[in-house]
């Protein structure tokens, strides 16, 4: 691990020890345990770490490995927080000869951190301070990968990104201000070692496997799965499932979505198929001239959330979004809250120019920068904050789907579908199907799930991959990598203890089962019925149920709380 201290420039490599190899594996683990501490700090503390982590499968030919987690505290939800993004930043980082990189203090000046497998060294960066991605990324991009912040990072945006290179993001929770925080503009990385493979043998039997069971799904190579359009392959499912996000939520359908779908993108752009590097899957799509191409929660997001049907529209507030380095799902978001509190959405030509003034905390752009919890507050609006624990739902209406409705609320760092995604069994019915309509048995699956992504997220995989594949496949990888035995049930044991030292961190920070919840539009207001398919308000009885059944899964006492005050000391 390489520590750098910006404050006093001081930069020295250290070995991690393996016994919390062994505990949390790498990516999100390893960073959520760095926490450990300084987790009480503010985010903007100098001391606060930032921690890039990658897991111990990159470097490697597994697929969808080629991953990294960016680790800290969120200045938008003030929980514990991790962002997971692909390209070719994390494989780069392991060839330097790193399995991560923890950047405490605070820089005098802005710099950039340029690291091989030859040594690393700190770059004067006041000429790139107040550039766009895009122009730091060209600047720097003959040292290597880069991952930089744009005008929202450094002016403290609380929904900035850190932008990849080749337009992967660490996009949620405001990680980029952060780094701002830190006057560190970039980190680049090059390098030229090998990651060692303790059985060949043992470790292409175990990936023949995980390919053979990519092509038999059709969620990741079929007529219309992610592979061939990405995930706005989701738009026309989602529409179907009157589960789309319409009008800051206040409907659930959008009859302009077909403008925006899967083959829309692709007939309007010519998209061309990019991935991670080694990626079998390609999820990403670029247009013919080179941009990346929006995703789903961003087409969603930008379109229906906002009444906005204009494909050409959406695509350049995606690419200011890249640009400017702030995340696409929260800036749309609080838009869209801003345009309800107002009585009018955005139209197509006023978004753009929006997001600059949000970008440099222009006028209303600077309220906006704060997202739409505080936002909505501001306005005395607070009702119109469609958001958990302060970050902004995506693009999957919980009225939709009950199990999705849950994971919202429990998740550590707020309203987000990745930390259980009930959407494969409830929608993609994937590994089983379930009932969406109903709470039966979520509180279950959504632990199991919660544990199984924190081990799928510190080896760190994609989750994509899990529409094929599953723990038990990637535990041979793992055992083929480093020769030691895994198994599935030890890898869901590490992802419960990362989950539950999580929610310990959150806990001491002020959280409560009160932070747990939905905006009240959704025990109150029924989503758009038709196609016979009626969308009636959550029942808030039967999910406070089955919130409490979910703490009693955890070991947790029923108001959320730990029983035992001393978790973590007993903990690795």
């Amino acid at each position: 691990m390489l520590v750098v201290d910006l404050t006093s420039g001081r930069m020295r490599r250290v070995e991690i020890p393996p016994e919390l190899l062994s505990a949390y594996l790498g990516g999100r683990g390893l960073g959520v345990r760095m926490l450990r501490g300084p987790h009480r700090l503010s985010p903007f503390d100098p001391a606060m770490p930032l921690i890039f982590a990658t897991g111990p499968l990159c470097g490697t030919p597994a697929p969808t490995s080629a991953r990294l987690s960016v680790v800290s505290r969120s200045p938008l939800t003030g929980t514990a927080y991790d962002c997971s993004a692909g390209g070719r930043f994390a494989f780069r980082l392991r060839a330097a000869g790193l399995f991560a990189i923890r950047i405490e203090g605070k820089s005098a000046r802005p710099v950039a951190l340029a690291v091989t497998s030859a040594g690393e060294e700190i770059l004067p960066a006041d000429a790139l301070w107040g550039k766009t991605v895009g122009q730091a990324v060209r600047a720097l991009s003959g040292r290597g990968s880069v991952a930089a912040i744009g005008p929202a990072g450094e002016n403290g945006v609380l929904f900035s990104n850190i932008m990849m290179g080749e337009g992967n993001a660490v996009g949620r929770g405001g990680l980029g201000a952060v780094m701002g925080a830190k006057n560190l503009k970039a980190v680049v990385l090059d390098g030229d070692l090998p990651t060692p493979i303790a059985d060949r043998e043992r470790f292409d039997r175990a990936r023949a496997d995980v390919m053979r069971l990519f092509r038999a799904s059709p969620v990741i190579f079929g007529e219309l799965g992610i592979s061939e359009y990405g995930t706005p392959a989701l738009v026309d499912l989602m529409h179907q499932r009157r589960m789309a996000p319409t009008s800051n939520f206040r409907r659930t359908v959008f009859d302009g979505s077909g403008a925006y779908s899967g083959p829309a993108i692709r007939a309007a752009y010519g998209a061309e198929k990019e991935g991670c590097f080694g990626c079998p899957i390609r999820c990403k799509k670029r247009a013919s001239d080179g941009r990346p191409l929006p995703e789903y929660e961003t087409v969603s997001h930008f379109g229906a959330l906002n009444d906005i049907s204009d494909l050409h529209a959406i695509v350049r507030s995606n690419d200011a979004c890249n640009d400017f380095g702030m995340d696409t799902i929260s800036a749309a978001a609080t838009l869209s809250a801003w345009g309800e509190s107002r009585g009018r959405f955005p139209s197509p030509d006023e978004v753009v120019p929006l997001l600059a003034d949000i970008a440099f905390r222009r006028g209303e752009g600077d309220l906006l920068a704060q997202g739409s919890r505080r936002m909505a507050e501001a306005l005395g609006r607070p009702e119109l904050s469609m958001s958990v624990k302060s970050l902004e739902l995506p693009a999957y209406d919980p009225r939709g789907a009950y199990g999705m409705a849950l994971a919202y609320c429990t998740s550590n760092r707020g309203g987000c579908h990745l930390r259980a995604y009930p959407v494969s069994h409830e929608i993609l019915r994937k590994p089983i199907a379930s009932d969406r309509f109903s709470f039966s048995g979520k509180a279950r699956m959504i632990k199991i799930a919660e544990d199984v992504n924190a081990a799928v997220d510190s080896l760190v995989a994609c989750k994509f991959a899990f529409f094929g594949a599953s723990l038990e496949e990637y535990a041979e990888l793992l055992a083929g990598v480093t020769g030691e035995r895994h198994v599935p049930q030890g890898l869901k044991e590490i992802g419960e203890r990362i989950c539950l030292t999580e929610r310990f961190y959150n806990a001491e920070n002020g959280f409560i089962r009160a932070d747990d919840d939905l905006p009240a539009r959704f025990f109150r207001e029924p989503g758009s019925e038709g196609d016979g398919i009626e969308v009636p308000p959550i029942d808030r009885a039967r999910f406070g149920e089955e919130l409490t059944k979910y703490y009693r899964i955890r070991g947790l006492s029923d108001d959320g709380s730990f029983p035992d005050p001393a978790f973590l000391d007993k903990q690795p």
